[in-house]
């Protein structure tokens, strides 16, 4: 399950070894992955480059087990996902991400 915290300028979101934080102050989008106990190098992206919050949903083909996860997508067509637990996660993500980047 997606924790999400909130505050006015800022949202960050954790699934398992996955970090997205939308960062208001600083303008920008920042993906931290952790694989084993070995943090990755975060991407970045400009909140004003993205373009949409959709949900990916997948099935394995090796177990039949869906596979969701939400993308926040740039202009130029890269994407960050976020991975989730099921689609009823993936969707409260994409939502939470939708209210903090549109509210006026």
């Amino acid at each position: 399950m997606t924790e999400i915290t909130r505050t006015d300028q800022a949202l960050e979101l954790r699934s398992g070894g996955t970090t997205l934080t939308l960062d208001k102050s600083g303008g920008k989008a920042v993906m931290q992955r952790k694989f084993l106990f070995v943090k990755m190098k975060p991407a970045e992206m400009k909140l004003d480059d993205i373009a949409d919050v959709k949900l990916d949903v997948g099935v394995d083909r090796a177990s039949g087990v869906e596979v969701c996860s939400t993308m926040l997508v740039s202009r130029d067509g890269a994407a960050f996902a976020l991975p989730a637990a099921d689609k009823a996660d993936a969707e409260r993500s994409a939502a939470a991400m939708r209210d903090f980047l549109y509210q006026h």
